[in-house]
């Protein structure tokens, strides 16, 4: 799975700050019981009917159970699947697209969860990319709807839309000026939550937060997607002038300088540690400080230094410091400089 064509290799519209857009859809099956209360076959039997009804699109199709479990979690390292998803219960299924932009969980909190990915801030098109899918399902499944309560979910904060609209952004100037709380207590209040890496209990890693809708019930897809546009928008551009008062500072640009030469020549590197160099050299490239790397090239290497990945990709789980050293010589590999 390291291949170049994953969506995730690429940064797109205000990449500077928005890293990633997911739209998920939650959609149950009707006239059988929530995952929660199925058993083993019912949620074969579920997974079989979803596999059945996909268009003619070519997905992976992946018995979770039988998942190697550090492969697992190195999806859930990617975002392409939830955390609770990587748990490998008996019966749950992933679909998944080439490119991996698009994935389909069967059997997690829902029956089916449909998520879509872009690069960049392109909720536009992910909405899009989402929304003819699960037409096309609806048309062949007849997903659980209630005229009042919109599609029924098993966790009733989902009720409605069944819609989670997100941004990954990487806001290490708003963290620095310790503006985050503030901008979380603003956010909750025109019903958007802004988390952790992993979303809910998750902490923020490299400066990087998860900004997501919360209302699901008593507004349209398209309203919440236009709410999440709006305030984003706001916040990338809070963002950009702290950055702007960063670049004024010397020592900060020490620290991206230092943070380049460390993760260049370093011989171990802990997760933690490469999360707040990388954001570092993150904020540098996007202003413009370090020429001869991309915000692409950061993008790949941000996946592919996690934990769980790197093990996937030696194909065995490792000690800490194995694994410090592999994602060391990984990442030396990749910044090195061009010969000129």
């Amino acid at each position: 799975m390291t291949g170049n064509k994953q969506w995730y290799r690429a940064s797109g519209q205000e990449g500077d700050v928005v890293i990633s857009t997911r739209v998920r859809l939650a959609r149950n099956l009707p006239r059988m019981p929530f995952p929660a209360c199925m058993n083993p076959e019912q949620k074969r039997q579920a997974a079989e009917a979803v596999v059945k009804a996909l268009p003619e699109e070519t997905f992976r199709v992946i018995d979770m159970h039988e998942l190697p479990h550090i492969t697992a979690l190195s999806l859930v390292e990617r975002h392409l699947i939830s955390p609770e998803f990587s748990r490998q219960e008996e019966g749950s299924v992933l679909c998944l697209s080439e490119d991996e932009s698009v994935s389909l969980m069967i059997g997690e909190e829902d029956h089916l969860r449909i998520q879509v990915m872009r690069p960049g801030l392109d909720l536009d098109s992910a909405y899009r990319a989402a929304d003819e899918l699960d037409t096309a399902l609806d048309s062949r499944l007849h997903f659980a709807f209630d005229d009042r309560l919109g599609y029924l979910t098993q966790c009733p904060t989902n009720l409605g839309t069944g819609m989670r609209a997100s941004m990954m952004l990487h806001l290490p100037a708003l963290q620095e000026g310790g503006a985050i709380q503030q901008l979380a207590n603003t956010v909750s209040k025109l019903g958007l939550t802004i988390r952790g890496l992993y979303g809910e209990g998750s902490k923020p890693e490299g400066a990087i937060y998860q900004l997501s809708n919360q209302v699901t019930l008593g507004i349209s897809e398209s309203a919440a997607i236009e709410n999440l546009k709006g305030i984003a928008a706001q916040i990338i551009r809070e963002e950009r002038a702290g950055r702007e008062e960063l670049c004024r500072n010397p020592h900060f640009e020490d620290r991206v300088w230092r943070s380049l030469g460390i993760l260049r020549t370093a011989r171990l590197l802990r997760g933690d540690e490469f999360m707040s160099l990388i954001s570092n050299l993150r904020v540098g490239v996007a202003l413009g400080m370090i020429e001869g790397l991309s915000l692409d090239q950061i993008s790949g290497l941000i996946g592919d230094a996690q934990p769980a990945t790197v093990m996937a990709m030696k194909g065995e789980e490792l000690e800490p410091a194995e694994r410090d050293a592999v994602r060391a010589v990984l990442v030396r590999e990749r910044l090195a400089e061009k010969p000129t």
